[in-house]
């Protein structure tokens, strides 16, 4: 690994050249070698990629022009932010996937019909988690007065990493759908609630979560994160 000190002709760069791999931490900008990772090609990678292959092909050959264009006006309001700090836009089939590969995946029909709340879901800045060896359960914080809550369809999906060694000091991946927290206009949900773990896990290690916000309407926010160390 090479550190590197960039000047007035390059601010900053991340991702691959050729074999080499552009990246930052908290030291300063680094360039590594490429590894190929491995692809264990799981029944969980499975699952994804048919899902995702099957949405492809609905954008491709079931939607309407219309409605295509429809979530390219949806596209066309949405930035994110990437890597470098800048902002981005996303293509509207980028969108129709990102959506609808989460609602297959949580047991939701396919929704064609673009958002015209043309905004992403807020991240929920209350997201924490606590998790107890003893129970193998997770206790999700969350801010339960969101709109989410008490929306009918929609839902907080969550999201469980590997544990972890409590020295860990960051952790990218990989993570694994555990479930998620269904809002109700009848019976709003009420912060905390609780999940199975997927990974097992044993006191002082440590634990990161991820979730995100699926609003009825197709809106899907960012993902969101916490860590915590194991109790017993």
């Amino acid at each position: 690994m090479a550190l590197v000190l960039y000047g007035g002709g390059i601010a900053d760069m991340r991702g691959s050249v050729g074999g080499n791999v552009h990246s930052r931490n908290r030291y300063g900008n680094y360039i590594r070698q490429k590894t190929k990772p491995v692809n264990p090609n799981s029944s969980a990678q499975q699952i994804i990629r048919n899902i995702m292959g099957s949405v492809v092909n609905r954008w491709s050959n079931v939607l309407s022009a219309a409605q295509r264009a429809a979530w390219e006006t949806y596209a066309a309001a949405i930035s994110f932010t990437n890597k470098l700090g800048q902002s981005v836009k996303l293509t509207g089939a980028n969108h129709y996937i990102r959506t609808n590969v989460v609602r297959v995946q949580e047991g939701i029909l396919v929704l064609d019909a673009a958002p015209t709340d043309l905004t992403l879901p807020a991240t929920d800045a209350l997201f924490a988690i606590s998790v107890s060896s003893a129970t193998q359960i997770i206790t999700v914080s969350f801010d339960d007065s969101a709109a989410w809550a008490s929306e009918n369809s929609a839902r907080m999906t969550i999201q469980q990493g590997i544990p972890q060694a409590q020295s860990r000091q960051f952790f990218n991946g990989p993570f694994r759908r555990i479930g998620a927290l269904d809002g109700s206009a009848s019976s709003p949900l009420t912060s905390p609630q609780t999940i199975a773990v997927d990974f097992a896990v044993a006191v002082d290690q440590r634990l990161w979560a991820k979730g995100r916000i699926l609003r009825a309407d197709g809106r899907l926010s960012e993902f969101f994160r916490n860590d915590t160390t194991i109790i017993a």
